[in-house]
């Protein structure tokens, strides 16, 4: 039996908290979205096959996390990689639910996405794989916290402590610059130690004040304006976090694109996904044609070659289904 696996890609706003000096770690703030897609056919297999070189790697760690004799994995669509969009999660949980699926097995996404090397920070790419949404993650407890990453699977992923469904005539306006991708791996890690090894609680303390105050309870009364300028705001102060280890509050050449996007009345709010290069812009339904306009200028502008897209948020997981 083939069973296709089809997912979106994810924003990340930023963290709640990177100081050593406050009780929780990290904290995520993010939403599913429509597009752009990942779409994989799995099925049972004597070895692991795959045309793509990231399919046949999570392959190989799910059919050894599961005890199975091997898969093949065709991808259909990708998500592009290393650029703030959630690409690494996504394939890994659709890796193994495709695989499980195959063979009838429950893929228990959660439970098995740290020893995928899933989940160590953020929960946000899991929870939205799972449900979709809107998502405020609980982070860990710092006391948890290492100097050296822990070995995969030695970790739990974040709690969910709030999930709200995203408005249906919200858009989001994404703009993918061609430049070098974001961080990631090893590089990754190190640049987050460094972070929070110096990470000032005063900007924690903003952060949670926003998320609580602002974020939440405009996205559970659909107030878009607030919402946008909310979470743009959330992504400036973690950049000041991140701005001696990536060049800036956003890495660039992001930061004129974030503010040619802010300043048009088409677009509530912009900022920088992760570690980027994916620049996004809360719009609606009616600007959306504008907002994609402004975006395309704005990397004009930049003299960036890149692409733009407007997407939905996501409401519902991952769809499975026979193939």
């Amino acid at each position: 039996m083939a069973v296709r696996v089809t997912t979106g890609g994810r924003l990340h706003f930023g963290f709640q908290n990177l100081s050593l000096a406050h009780e929780r770690l990290y904290g995520s703030l993010g939403l599913a979205l429509d597009a752009p897609r990942l779409v994989v056919d799995c099925e049972r297999a004597e070895t692991v096959t795959a045309d793509h070189l990231d399919a046949r790697r999570y392959a190989r760690r799910a059919v050894d996390l599961l005890d199975l004799p091997g898969a093949r994995v065709t991808v259909r669509e990708s998500l592009p990689r290393h650029t703030g969009l959630g690409s690494g999660t996504q394939f890994a949980l659709a890796t193994l639910t495709g695989i499980s699926r195959a063979y009838g097995r429950e893929p228990r996404v959660r439970e098995r996405a740290p020893g995928l090397g899933r989940g160590g920070r953020s929960g946000v790419g899991i929870a939205t794989f799972e449900r979709g949404g809107f998502v405020l993650d609980a982070g860990h407890p710092t006391t948890r916290f290492t100097a050296e990453r822990p070995r995969d699977g030695e970790w739990t992923v974040p709690a969910v402590i709030a999930r709200h469904p995203i408005p249906e005539s919200w858009r989001f306006v994404l703009v993918l610059p061609e430049v070098e991708p974001g961080r990631s791996g090893e590089q990754e890690e190190s640049s987050m130690r460094a972070v929070v090894e110096r990470a000032s609680p005063s900007v924690a303390d903003e952060i949670t004040t926003i998320a609580a105050r602002r974020v939440l309870p405009a996205i559970a009364e659909g107030d878009l304006g607030t919402f946008g300028a909310a979470v743009a705001e959330v992504g400036r102060l973690n950049g000041a976090w991140y701005a001696d280890t990536q060049g800036g509050v956003y890495r660039p050449p992001v930061g004129g694109i974030v503010r040619a996007l802010e300043a048009s009345p088409a677009i509530d709010g912009a900022g920088q996904s992760s570690w980027g290069p994916a620049v996004y812009g809360v719009t609606d339904r009616r600007r959306a044609e504008r907002a994609r306009d402004v975006a395309e200028a704005a990397l004009a502008t930049a003299d960036v070659d890149g692409s733009v897209r407007v997407a939905r948020g996501r409401n519902a997981g991952a769809s499975v289904e026979p193939e």
